[in-house]
């Protein structure tokens, strides 16, 4: 019965990004998806060759989103350019002296305490008991009236422009050596994990490779692909592999927790 849930809502994904990839096509304009998750996102990259003509633009709000948004349209076939539909909404406590340490999960859970869809809302990139949310335009006045409260922190919305004071996510570089750049190996090396509970991660469908789900647990890796295991992160292959002299390969790595 999972599965068949998963193939039917694979299916509507498809049917919904042919629609809207036609509409553009069709009509001459440009049409957008809501915010895509990385399930959604290997949908799309399977489809991907079918939907070119359409003109393709895949965008988060900021560079190296997880969630983005695809715009159907070709610009130079159009004449015009239409930007996203994201707005940036920077969330800060009313007291910054008397505010919880907040995460992730807490911003979002009390995002979806409002009753929003978690397609609207894209990437929340956390800060010191503040965040910038990445959402659809469309909700924009909604969030900014009704989230007042994460946590036990009372707190203030407001729609920026200033993103360069967003918060990035330093990786953490580290070194590693592998017998070979399976990608299996790599990432149970990065986790430090047995193979086999690496391997459960790839059998549950949880390793993706540059937003496409990884069913090839042999997989060779190249540098600067982007690997995510759902509830560890996220690591990007940095540099060319060189052989050791026990005949192993050395490989840098930027890891994000």
């Amino acid at each position: 019965m999972a599965q068949d849930n998963r193939d039917k809502e694979m299916q509507q994904w498809k049917n919904r990004l042919h629609d809207l990839a036609d509409k553009s096509f069709q009509q001459g304009i440009y049409t957008f998806t809501d915010f895509l998750g990385l399930s959604e996102q290997d949908i799309f990259w399977r489809e991907e060759a079918e939907l070119r003509y359409a003109g393709i633009r895949l965008w988060g709000g900021c560079e190296n989103a997880d969630r983005i948004v695809i715009r159907f349209g070709n610009v130079d076939e159009l004449g015009y350019e239409v930007p996203f539909p994201i707005v940036c909404i920077h969330i800060q406590p009313l007291a910054q002296k008397f505010a919880d340490e907040l995460s992730h999960r807490d911003f979002l859970g009390a995002l979806m305490n409002l009753g929003i869809e978690r397609s609207i809302l894209g990437d929340i990139k956390v800060g010191e008991k503040q965040a910038y949310l990445f959402c659809l335009d469309s909700m924009a006045e909604f969030i900014c009236e009704n989230l007042v409260q994460v946590k036990h922190t009372h707190v203030k919305c407001i729609v920026t422009e200033e993103y360069q004071n967003i918060p990035q996510e330093e990786p953490m570089p580290i070194s590693i050596q592998v017998q070979s750049l399976r990608v299996d190996a790599v990432l149970a090396k990065v986790y430090n994990m047995s193979r086999e509970k690496s391997l459960e991660l790839f059998r549950a469908g949880k390793v993706y490779v540059d937003g496409r789900l990884c069913e090839n647990n042999s997989r060779q890796m190249k540098a600067g692909e982007t690997v995510n295991a759902r509830g560890y992160g996220k690591f990007i292959l940095t540099g060319e592999p060189r052989a050791t002299r026990k005949g192993k390969l050395a490989v840098e790595a930027a890891v994000y927790r």
